[in-house]
């Protein structure tokens, strides 16, 4: 019996990819359905085979699709992602774990349907959000050997027949690099987030995306017409006529913009009374400096070193990371380039420390007290940042600073460094500017003793949201309380900045607030000097900033100040915004 949907039935979820999509529902098929069942100690052997089969086929499946995406100029940038998930095949956790379980008289795919659970464990455990979101790519590789193992078919996206937009549990970045896009007017997915490879993808391709919405391939079917809005994370199921109207002129006055977006991407980021706020990008991986590049971002304003880490037994050696920092220094071609160091917790190198066993991970061994902790490798990495710093302009970073006898620690070990490389007659730049990451409540409330030690703070909303508000943003029942805009937010960022411009020293922001066009004016009021984020988001922010006034813009953050409610405050940014510059925000339609 065909499930009956009322008119505009409304879902939020998160949007991904920036756009409209208006259309028809292509319902892709579910996840394979798994057997986990005990074998003979006879059949254990057959069933080894079975696994390494799999993980054969998935290998010749993963190379193909390489190949093809290959020849498309617009993906080749994204091929290590591909290259990842062979990696992932390869992986002595996933292939050696997933044999013993078998050898325990399992299954083939109810061991793997095991070891899976337990990456995916791991990965939980991970504060960073980019890289939590790696899980996704792990459920990617698992997903494919398991539709082998099966025999459940493989999905073929790419050859949908007519115009849809794609509904899925779940689509890994295989299958949205195979999409057509004259065919995929958009997708949606229970899972997902901002940062996986697949919303990443979605935004290269310019798809409209909205993930995490849960159950919804439970609430359609194909043939349903909806609309998604990727901006703002709304689904409307069988959308009613005047709905339908609304959004039709919503999507061409949205794509008119994107149109308008070009002749922004070669001007400088001044506001209209002639104050420059740097426009940088974050960067993961060294192959992501291309795009950065091509939106026109100032410099790199963080690179997550972290990704250098992840996926191997043993970190980078000092030599390894050495040319992978020279690398991004060379293609930004003089450009700042601000080095995070590393910002995770430390059981996947030094597994006797027992970080799993963490009752609060968050708040546990991880970030600059990892690296303080285990100061060989800090040193390690420290003397390639040093190093590199002869091949471009370099900034370090030390994350999750909450005290100033941290960031005294850092810059001893620092001092250490640069003594050995003055012995050794290594080059480097004395001169390098040294950052903090404010992302602790103790960090806000002493900004003016930190800022007396460094060069320039760098403001990571995502965890200082996450500490200041005691809400963890992955919890269903209060991520609702995770607002960028609550007033005890907003005074955070105000102190910080005041603190930063007091001294005399840089201060920018890198979360995910930066690259939203609403907060440009707010941001540009509370006095950040620089605003780094996704660089796909430059133009958009460097299109607002151009029309406002960073003067007007104090004003506003003057009365923001006095308002008590989060709900107050976002209704007054929203409404001054829709006042200012109602061709680019318009009235939101629920």
């Amino acid at each position: 019996m065909k499930i009956k949907v009322a008119k505009d039935t409304y879902l939020v979820g998160i949007g991904v990819s920036p756009g409209i999509g208006i259309g028809e529902v292509s319902l892709v098929d579910p996840r394979p359905l798994v057997d986990q069942s005990l074998i003979e100690e006879a059949e254990v052997e057959a069933e080894l085979l079975r696994f390494q089969q799999a993980l054969d086929r998935a290998r010749d499946q993963l190379e193909k699709i390489k190949q093809a995406v290959s020849r498309q100029q617009h993906l080749r940038e994204h091929l290590y992602i591909l290259d990842t998930h062979l990696l992932i095949l390869e992986d002595e956790m996933l292939v050696a774990g997933t044999e013993k379980v078998i050898r325990a008289r399992m299954n083939a795919e109810g061991a793997l349907t095991q070891v899976l659970g337990q990456l995916r464990a791991l990965f939980d455990n991970i504060e960073d959000e980019y890289l939590r979101e790696r899980r996704s790519d792990v459920d990617a590789v698992g997903d494919r050997l398991l539709r082998i193992l099966t025999g459940a078919s493989e999905r073929t996206i790419g050859k949908i027949g007519s115009k849809s937009l794609v509904v899925a549990h779940d689509l890994s970045p295989a299958e949205t690099m195979q999409m057509d896009r004259s065919k995929v007017l958009g997708f949606i997915t229970d899972k997902g987030g901002r940062t996986s490879h697949t919303a990443i993808l979605a935004r290269s391709l310019d798809i409209p995306a909205v993930v995490g919405l849960e159950s919804v391939t439970s609430m359609v079917f194909d043939r349903l017409p909806v609309i998604i809005d990727g901006s703002s994370g709304v689904v409307i199921l069988n959308p009613s006529e005047q709905t339908f109207k609304e959004y039709l002129e919503r999507k061409q006055s949205y794509e008119y913009l994107e149109q308008d977006l070009e002749q922004f991407r070669e001007l400088s980021a001044v506001t209209t009374d002639q104050v420059h706020i740097a426009l940088r990008g974050n960067l993961e991986i060294a192959s992501d400096v291309e795009q950065a590049k091509r939106h026109a971002a100032e410099g790199i304003g963080l690179y997550r070193t972290e990704f250098l880490y992840l996926g191997r037994s043993e970190p980078p050696d000092e030599e390894e990371q050495y040319q992978s920092y020279c690398e991004i220094l060379r293609q930004m071609e003089g450009e700042p380039v601000t080095i995070r160091t590393l910002d995770i917790g430390g059981d996947k190198f030094v597994p006797e420390l027992n970080l799993e066993d963490e009752a609060n991970p968050a708040m546990g061994l991880r970030a600059i007290r990892f690296s303080l902790h285990e100061e060989r490798l800090f040193k390690i990495q420290l003397r390639a940042i040093l190093r590199a710093s002869s091949c471009g302009e370099v900034r370090i970073l030390f994350p999750m600073i909450s005290g100033v006898a941290e960031i005294r620690a850092c810059k001893q070990i620092l001092g250490e460094i640069q003594a050995q490389l003055d012995r050794e007659g290594i080059v480097y730049d004395p001169d390098l500017a040294i950052g903090i990451m404010i992302e602790t409540p103790s960090a806000v409330m002493i900004a003016p003793l930190l800022a007396q030690e460094v060069d320039f703070f760098s403001v990571g909303t995502n965890d200082l949201i996450q500490y200041f508000l005691a809400v963890d943003r992955g919890n269903e029942h209060v991520a609702y309380l995770y607002d960028p805009m609550h007033p005890a937010i907003l005074r955070a960022l105000k102190a910080t900045c005041d603190a930063a411009n007091s001294a005399g020293i840089g201060v920018c922001i890198c979360g995910e607030v930066a690259g939203e066009p609403l907060y440009t004016f707010v941001l540009a009021g509370l006095g950040f000097h620089e605003l780094s984020m996704n660089p796909a988001c430059i133009s958009r922010v460097k299109r607002v900033l151009r029309q406002i006034s960073k003067q007007e813009g104090e004003l506003l953050v003057a009365k923001l100040l006095l308002l008590s409610t989060s709900k107050e405050v976002s209704t007054a940014i929203e409404q001054e915004m829709r006042g200012r510059l109602p061709d680019i925000f318009a009235q939101p339609l629920i």
